[in-house]
C-alpha cells in the first residue's frame, strides 16, 4: 500500500477518530499472527529442500513482514500504543509439517482478514486487510504447490508413449486413478515444455500466460488426488521436453501438445465420473481449447 507511506499526515487524520475494540483486538490478533508467521517461514526456508523452495519461502516471508508492519502502524494510530506482539502457535520442526501447517494457516487467514475488513468503516484499514488477504490467498496456492510438488526424478530422455496424454490416449482401458495420474502428468508436461520455451527465447507473452494457467490446472487437479486416495505422482515431466530450433518450432510442438491434451480430456469425460471429477476435466478441456486457439494464431505469425 504504497499511498500509505507518501501520503502519511492524510493516513493519521482517516484513522483518528475510529476506535473500536473489537476492532483493535482482531488487529492485535493480526499482528501475532504475521508475527508468528515470520518466524516459522524463517525456520522452514532453513529447512527447505532445494533452493527454489527456499527463495520462495522468503519472498512469502517478506510480505509478512511488510504485513505485519502496515497493521502495526493501524495499530499505534488507533490506540497512540506500540503493539507487543506474541506468537500463540508453534511452527512444527519437521518441513513437510510446517508447509501443511502453513498451507492450512494462510487458508484461515484469508477469511480473518476479509471479516475484518468488511467489518471496519475505515477504508484505509479496509483496503490494508483486502490486499493482505489477496497476499495471503496467493501464499496458501504456493504452500500448496510446496506440499504436492515431488522433487523431480532424472531419467533417460525418451518420447512420452506411456506418459500425460499420449499415455492417457494409448491406454484401452482406464480407471479414475490412471486418468487423475494422466492428467495431472500432462499438465506438467504443458508447463515445463513452456517454461522451456520463455527460458530459450525469453518473454513471449502467449507462453508466459499459457505457463501460468497451466499452474492453475495443476492446482484444480492436486485436491481430487487427496480425495480419491490416489498417489500424486513424480513429476518427471522435464525429461521429456526438448527445446525447440525456433519460436515457430516452439508454436507447433505447442499446438500438438494442446491437441492431444484436449483429446485425452474429450476421452476421459466419455466415462462415467464423480461430478467434482467431471466438473474439473469439463474446465480444464474448455481452458485447453482457449490455448490451442492462442497457438495457432502466434503460429500464423511471421517469426
Amino acid at each position: 500500500m504504497q499511498y500509505i507511506y507518501n501520503n502519511y499526515p492524510f493516513y493519521l487524520t482517516t484513522l483518528r477518530n475510529t476506535f473500536d475494540v473489537s476492532l483493535i483486538n482482531d488487529i492485535q490478533k493480526a499482528i501475532n499472527g504475521e508475527y508468528g508467521a515470520i518466524k516459522c517461514y524463517e525456520q522452514l526456508s532453513r529447512l527447505a529442500k532445494t533452493q527454489v523452495e527456499k527463495n520462495q519461502i522468503l519472498e512469502i516471508r517478506k510480505d509478512e513482514i511488510r504485513h505485519f508492519e502496515e497493521f502495526s502502524r493501524i495499530y499505534r494510530e488507533l490506540t497512540g500504543r506500540q503493539p507487543v506482539a506474541d506468537s500463540m502457535e508453534k511452527c512444527p520442526e519437521q518441513y513437510q509439517e510446517g508447509v501443511e501447517f502453513a498451507f492450512r494457516d494462510e487458508q484461515e487467514t484469508v477469511d480473518f482478514y476479509l471479516d475484518i475488513a468488511d467489518k471496519s468503516q475505515n477504508p484505509v484499514i479496509k483496503e490494508t486487510f483486502r490486499r493482505a488477504a489477496a497476499d495471503e490467498q496467493n501464499h496458501a496456492v504456493w504452500f500448496l504447490y510446496l506440499l504436492f510438488n515431488k522433487q523431480m526424478v532424472t531419467t533417460a530422455s525418451r518420447q512420452p508413449t506411456n506418459y500425460g496424454a499420449k499415455g492417457a490416449l494409448n491406454d484401452t482401458s482406464l480407471t479414475l486413478p490412471q486418468m487423475l495420474t494422466y492428467a495431472l502428468q500432462d499438465e506438467h508436461l504443458a508447463q515445463s515444455r513452456y517454461k522451456n520455451v520463455l527460458q530459450t527465447f525469453g518473454d513471449i507473452r502467449t507462453f508466459a500466460r499459457i505457463k501460468e494457467a497451466e499452474l492453475r490446472h495443476i492446482y484444480a487437479l492436486l485436491p481430487l488426488f487427496e480425495k480419491y486416495q490416489v498417489p500424486i505422482p513424480e513429476d518427471i515431466s522435464q525429461s521429456f521436453v526438448k527445446t525447440p530450433g525456433n519460436v515457430k518450432s516452439a508454436f507447433a510442438a505447442s499446438v500438438e501438445g494442446e491437441v492431444d491434451n484436449i483429446a485425452m480430456y474429450e476421452k476421459f469425460l466419455a466415462y462415467e465420473l464423480p461430478n467434482d471429477i467431471r466438473m474439473v476435466f469439463t474446465q480444464l478441456l474448455n481452458a485447453s481449447q482457449n490455448h490451442l486457439a492462442a497457438f495457432e494464431r502466434g503460429l500464423g505469425r511471421s517469426y
